[in-house]
């Protein structure tokens, strides 16, 4: 028999509010995106610990001046938050709202791994939906944040159902808790139905927990119980916020994630058996780190990937995302061969606010990524090279003066200082027309600091640091891990252009 050992956390990266389902013998999960495009990554695996991304739900899912990075505010901390998967008679479903357009979106597509999704838009939030599709054809979604509503759709699940089901369902617990329930993962098994939540306490253990209420009336009421309070020895940060899996065989698991500093939230697998029609999770209370599942071991796929930009067509290897829509006129990876092109088509007064800015997550424990790029034709004013992309973001690459000279630079964010645009902390003449740059992570494992260090070359063997270590910080202005970005900015005047011959990525253990 096939058997396979989750090592938990399964996937040392940013992938928050996993919703996870089985059709067959595969597994799908979609998770968090907020500003990143194209949004709602779609991963499929085949035993639970390795995972592939596959799809994305949507390209963009607005066209707005906040979702284009052209308002200086952008959509920073909001977009899509903790999107459901389910499946139904054939055809899949995505739903998700959005805090900056006080909208709930349900997308549908017949084929997860290729196909295209169509859209559908309800007004009003629907905060952290599951959906769930009844035994005699009707369609719910539970949403709320301690006060938990029940909204009716239509059988196609794409609309509000008129004169359905709208109200109140129930009231989550006030007294001692920061963070009332949220995050509904929904379920109706063997007569049950199973609404999983996460809140967070003021008092006792003081962390995020999983909890979950069972009623056999869709209506209730509702009896409580408390799943799991741990936080497998990493800085009282509880595992959290998911929902049931089974498998062919009929065992049971559990995706949850829990918070892991600057490189983001981290999925974990527990196991679950069942006791008087409750689900336990994990072993004796808590979290397991290794234990054994029956499922096929399968080879892991990268979730961040070396890119020599050898493309035939405008299409990325799905491993990248936009930080915000990109501008479709101002980049291209067939320009040049073998290049990708940033072209400066809006003025900014920093990389946070830059159009185009291309993104891949970064690793733990520690990771490096690298570029190379042509300067040549940058313009007085602009700003190109390679960052890492949190609030509290560093920078390492070219600056060119009102005369025209270029300066290699480390900048960070003034705004989280309280000043405006960026801050540069080093900067040194450049005389070259290339220019090699890298910036390394290490990530806290509860023995060390989130830092990067900046670094930058003429050749690509002699490196010179510059700036000084950065702290890394996961802020909830972008409530997102750091990610590695390749940027070009105007602040001058539009018009210039970089092209950058690769990506280079190494995770270090």
């Amino acid at each position: 028999m096939d058997k396979t050992t989750i090592s938990n956390r399964i996937i040392w990266a940013d992938v928050p509010d996993p919703s996870v389902i089985r059709v067959g013998s595969t597994f799908y999960m979609v998770s968090t995106s907020m500003h990143s495009m194209p949004g709602c990554p779609i991963m499929k695996s085949d035993n639970l610990l390795d995972w592939e991304l596959v799809n994305y739900v949507y390209d963009t899912f607005e066209d707005n001046d906040a979702h284009n990075l052209l308002d200086g505010k952008g959509i920073y901390g909001k977009g899509s938050w903790a999107a459901s998967l389910r499946y139904n008679e054939g055809i899949f479903y995505v739903c998700f709202s959005s805090l900056d357009m006080n909208q709930f979106y349900i997308y549908t597509t017949i084929d997860i791994e290729k196909g295209k999704w169509e859209r559908n838009v309800i007004q009003g939030l629907h905060h952290d939906p599951s959906m769930l599709f009844d035994d005699d054809g009707r369609v719910f979604v539970f949403h709320g944040n301690g006060d938990i509503r029940i909204t009716e759709l239509t059988a196609d699940a794409t609309a509000l159902k008129p004169d359905g089901i709208n109200q109140l369902l129930l009231e989550t617990e006030r007294e001692g808790i920061m963070l009332r329930a949220e995050g509904c993962h929904a379920y109706k098994i063997n007569g049950y139905y199973y609404l999983f939540f996460i809140d967070w306490p003021k008092v006792g253990n003081k962390r995020r927990r999983q909890l979950c209420y069972r009623s056999l009336n869709l209506l209730g009421p509702y009896e409580r119980k408390l799943m799991l309070d741990d936080h497998m020895d990493y800085r009282n940060n509880g595992i959290a916020q998911g929902g049931l899996i089974d498998t062919q065989d009929g065992d049971w698991y559990t995706m949850l994630f829990q918070d892991h500093g600057a490189v983001g939230r981290m999925p974990c697998v527990l196991p679950v058996a069942w006791e008087n029609d409750w689900p336990v999770l994990g072993q004796d209370g808590r979290a397991p780190q290794t234990f054994e599942v029956k499922l096929p071991s399968t080879s892991p796929k990268p979730l961040v990937i070396s890119d020599e930009f050898d493309y035939d067509m405008n299409r990325l290897a799905l491993n990248w995302q936009w930080n915000h829509n990109p501008d479709p006129d101002n980049w291209s990876v067939t320009e040049r061969s073998g290049h990708l092109r940033l072209t400066t088509g809006h003025l900014a007064n920093g990389v946070e606010f830059a159009r185009n800015t291309l993104t891949q997550r970064t690793e733990g424990p520690a990771c490096i990524g690298t570029t190379v790029l042509d300067i040549a034709n940058m313009q007085p004013g602009d700003r190109a090279g390679l960052v890492a992309l949190q609030y509290v973001f560093g920078s390492v690459g070219i600056q060119v003066d009102d005369n025209g000279e270029r300066y290699v630079a480390m900048s960070v964010n003034g705004r989280a200082d309280g000043s405006e645009g960026e801050t540069t902390i080093e900067r040194a003449r450049y005389e070259g027309a290339r220019i090699y740059l890298q910036i390394e992570c290490q990530f806290d494992n509860g023995d060390r600091e989130d830092i990067a260090r900046f670094r930058y070359s003429s050749d690509g063997e002699n490196w010179h640091s510059i700036g000084g270590p950065l702290q890394l910080h996961y802020k909830l202005e972008h409530f997102m891990g750091y990610r590695f970005g390749l940027y070009n900015y105007a602040t001058k005047q539009t018009g210039g252009f970089v092209d950058y011959d690769y990506f280079r990525y190494e995770k270090l253990v």
